[in-house]
């Protein structure tokens, strides 16, 4: 089979990417390494560099005929679409629109969709199941639900979008994990903050939790990868649209996550306390029966302590991607 991966230059992208070629796929990138590594982009793989909302370029990809497209190639800081919210409706939903419309024009229908949980917006029922209200908080998470409904409105379009909850981890060997520009997860942050003996923010300590900080799901890198492959084989056997979470059901709150990353590394983080950031939810947690249920889905690596273990091996293979702790 051969595959289009946008975004393939990115984080989850990279590992993606690897993963199919070692299955026996055709992989073909498409990044504008804006904020992707060619380091990461599988030397297997057929590479090409450009943006998608340049719809030539676009157009130039789709002289090929693909079985399917893998569509990472997104913003995704919540923070910084609330900042600079026209750069995410820009490039999140046009790009989007502009790789949809040139697969409909070749004939190309199978597209799987890196999507969030951020579409829900702050729980009104916990776990979250699919069929929870879609009312986002950002313009991040808006810009995905309205990329949602594009595909929904696609004449001929089969597509599956995968809600993602926290991806956190890296590859079991420590070669491929996150280097975000700008970073905003606390893994990375804490990790770097403990690789460099600096302050970490913890941004409240006093929600109606277990132990006063926020609860997430994290779901491993490797984990959500493996969603991919199972939604290319839902597609290969059904038309329609189909939405799926990706998670655990678990949560772990912020306290529990610094607490494994000072087991992992045998160091004391240095931890100043603020207050809360706006927007921040209290309790966010998947109901991911529905993926596995249909798909069959079966997390491997999620536990907290695998997360922090690959995600520190990584850190500590490429300390030259270096993460800056800001408030």
């Amino acid at each position: 089979m051969r595959i289009l991966i946008t975004g393939g230059a990115g984080y989850i992208g990279s590992i993606m990417t690897r993963t199919l070629i070692d299955r026996g796929y055709n992989v073909t990138v498409a990044d504008s390494l804006e904020r992707g590594r060619i380091e990461a982009v599988d030397k297997r793989a057929d590479f090409k560099k450009g943006n998608l909302l340049d719809k030539a370029f676009v157009s130039e990809i789709f002289r090929d005929k693909f079985d399917a497209v893998i569509h990472f190639a997104a913003y995704i800081s919540m923070e910084e679409s609330v900042k600079n919210p026209s750069i995410y409706f820009k490039n999140n939903i046009e790009g989007t629109r502009n790789v949809v419309e040139e697969m409909i024009r070749t004939g190309n229908n199978k597209f799987i969709f890196s999507s969030t949980a951020g579409v829900y917006g702050n729980p009104q029922m916990i776990p979250m199941p699919e069929d929870h209200p879609n009312n986002p908080t950002n313009p991040y998470g808006e810009s995905k639900l309205m990329a949602e409904e594009m595909l929904k409105s696609t004449k001929n379009l089969n597509f599956v979008s995968l809600r993602y909850f926290n991806a956190a981890g890296a590859t079991l060997e420590g070669d491929l994990g996150e280097a975000h520009s700008p970073e905003t997860h606390i893994i990375p942050l804490a990790i770097e903050a403990a690789m460099g003996d600096s302050e970490f923010i913890l941004y409240g300590n006093d929600y109606n939790t277990k132990d006063g900080t926020c609860v997430r799901d994290y779901i491993h890198v490797l984990d959500l990868v493996d969603s991919h492959v199972l939604a290319l084989d839902k597609l290969q056997k059904d038309k329609g649209g189909f939405f799926y979470n990706v998670g655990t059901g678990k949560g772990y709150s912020n306290k529990e996550v610094l607490d494994m990353i000072e087991k992992v590394s045998g160091q004391k983080l240095k931890i100043k306390v603020e207050k809360r950031r706006s927007g921040d939810a209290e309790t966010l947690i998947a109901d991911p029966s529905k993926i596995e249920k249909e798909l069959g889905f079966k997390p491997k690596y999620s536990d907290l302590e695998t997360i922090v273990k690959t995600a520190w091996e990584w850190h500590a293979k490429n300390s030259k991607f270096k993460i800056q702790n800001s408030k």
